[in-house]
């Protein structure tokens, strides 16, 4: 079995990982496992991932139901694009969405992460003003201090100041309207 140093080098050569310099990269640590909220380094040593891999595993790791809901999944189609298809599970899983909801959310619209959404929602509210036939409405209002993702058009509507990135990216993305907290 190859070393761990080994693959942490190969690491740092070949792999950009995010917020991190490209030439001069922050160091990993090489998970072997994870269940729960744990994370197993491959040296034995035990994290809490309080980040629940970016919001992407809020239920834990290795949790038996959601994985043989998975596996099961897989098992028929592991992903089939949405423009202009359609499959039982989506439709399903809309429907208990719309019953969780108030009465006028009636529709579904599904993304794959929280970036994509806003980036999304930026598009709906751009389109909505289209539809009506109102052109130049292309701002948008947030809240100052707020994180929406990493995503072009999630960055334009995260904090311009003191965001995450305001410093490298602040001087390319769309200028919107911000609103103190």
């Amino acid at each position: 079995r190859e070393s761990t140093a080994s693959v942490l080098q190969k690491d740092a050569r070949r792999l950009w990982h995010p917020y991190t310099s490209a030439t001069r990269p922050v160091p990993c640590l090489a998970v072997s496992r994870a269940a729960g909220v744990t994370l197993t380094l491959e040296g034995g040593e035990q994290l809490v991932d309080g980040m629940s891999s970016w919001w992407c595993a809020v239920h834990g790791y290795a949790v038996p139901e959601l994985d043989a809901a998975a596996v099961d999944q897989i098992g028929s189609m592991s992903h089939v694009m949405f423009g202009g298809l359609t499959h039982r599970p989506a439709v399903r899983l809309a429907e208990l969405l719309v019953e969780a909801t108030p009465q006028p959310l009636q529709r579904v619209f599904l993304a794959d992460s929280g970036s994509v959404s806003v980036e999304v929602a930026i598009k709906m509210a751009l389109q909505y003003w289209r539809a009506q036939g109102v052109e130049g409405r292309s701002r948008l209002l947030t809240v100052r201090g707020g994180y929406h993702g990493d995503t072009f058009g999630a960055m334009g509507v995260c904090d311009p100041v003191h965001g995450m990135h305001a410093e490298m990216f602040g001087g390319v993305l769309a200028k919107h309207l911000f609103a103190p907290r």
